[in-house]
């Protein structure tokens, strides 16, 4: 056993690799129906198995700049394109979930006009992202893309997987007051702080994170420097 290894079964024994991916299918399955229509916003490949609602909705659609969004086992159909400027017609969806792209969003304005636009009335957006004041996030945007590359690499990620990072859209405050100019209602805005996935490739970079996942959810002002957000969204209607 490995030492980081231990300190999972010491510290984490409940945990799932992927544990916010899984934290955030629990909240689409909350809200999908089997007459849904889905679009996923950003779904790229299909290499999270979180993120597979085919066939508990009506259909399952997903949208992004990389081609392999064609080959998405995920999808009933996936489409090639900008989020921010998509081919389906006015109303087309009851969900719209974006599960790690928010952060990735160059024009967070034209992003939730966009997502107002194809839901229905009462649609509902879910979508989760890292928090800004994180330190994570932090540390992203002020380092190149070539550090991210390589970093991921070291965490056993494709390249090809790591895109540039803008973090517009990434706290509360911001999805609150963009959503609110998009005319979209804010159900809810949460944070977490769990397993320091990012660190668990170095045994004393993961010591520091586990002091710092302790720290933020036992000192209450640090929780809004937690890790993940979680954002939920409603079209009127």
């Amino acid at each position: 056993m490995s030492l980081v290894e231990y300190l999972d079964n010491k510290f984490y024994p409940d945990f799932q690799k992927n544990w916010d991916d899984h934290l955030f299918r629990e909240k689409v399955l909350a809200v999908i129906r089997p007459e849904h229509d889905l679009l996923d916003m950003g779904a790229g490949a299909g290499i999270i198995d979180c993120m597979n609602f085919r066939g508990l909705v009506r259909s399952a659609t997903g949208i992004d700049l990389d081609e392999r969004v064609t080959e998405n086992p995920f999808l009933d159909k996936g489409f090639i394109g900008d989020v921010t400027q998509t081919p389906f017609d006015d109303g087309s969806f009851d969900i719209i979930i974006c599960d790690n792209v928010m952060e990735h969003i160059e024009k967070p304005e034209a992003f939730l006009d966009e997502v107002a636009r194809l839901l229905k009335p009462g649609g509902i957006f879910l979508g989760k992202t890292p928090n800004k004041w994180h330190y994570m996030p932090l540390i992203a945007a002020n380092t190149p893309l070539w550090f991210h590359k390589f970093y991921n690499k070291l965490r056993g990620r494709n390249e090809e997987d790591t895109f540039p990072t803008h973090y517009r859209l990434n706290t509360p405050a911001d999805v609150r007051r963009l959503a609110s100019g998009a005319n979209l209602e804010t159900v809810d805005v949460a944070l977490y702080e769990g397993r320091p996935e990012y660190l668990r490739i170095f045994f004393v970079l993961y010591l520091f994170g586990i002091f710092y996942e302790r720290l933020v959810n036992k000192v209450g002002f640090m929780r809004r420097f937690a890790i993940l957000l979680v954002t939920s969204l409603k079209k009127p209607g």
